[in-house]
């Protein structure tokens, strides 16, 4: 288990406007994470194609993920599953789409950093 491979994931249950159901998620947690942990962090994705109009949704072509749709990744749906929801290995990202997703995630998460290591939202704390 990889910092951007695609797995099948059960997010149900959820609440409100949560992405639910089976789904691919994609890895975002490092790698040392990702071997140690009971946990996992993802980011659902989506094959409505009409969410990748905001800077925080990254689509992503079937050549660049092997899944067999293209897709959107949505950076504002991030979270923490037990490794056990994940329950089929689907693809990964390219190098590219990995790009894509780290600026997506800057932007969505707020951690961008000024050049004297100071978050660039450290203002308003």
């Amino acid at each position: 288990m990889k910092r951007g491979d695609i797995y099948r994931a059960d997010l149900d249950p959820v609440v409100g406007s949560e992405q639910g159901g089976v789904r691919p998620v994609v890895i975002i947690q490092n790698d040392t994470g990702n071997l140690y942990s009971p946990t996992v962090i993802v980011a659902a994705m989506t094959t409505r194609r009409k969410k990748a109009h905001l800077p925080i949704h990254v689509p992503v072509s079937a050549d660049e993920s092997g899944l067999n749709r293209d897709s959107v990744v949505l950076t504002e749906q991030v979270r923490t599953l037990e490794k056990s929801r994940l329950t089929k290995r689907l693809g990964r990202l390219c190098p590219e789409a990995m790009r894509r997703l780290d600026r997506a995630l800057v932007l969505s998460l707020g951690t961008q950093v000024r050049e004297n290591g100071t978050p660039e939202n450290s203002d308003s704390l």
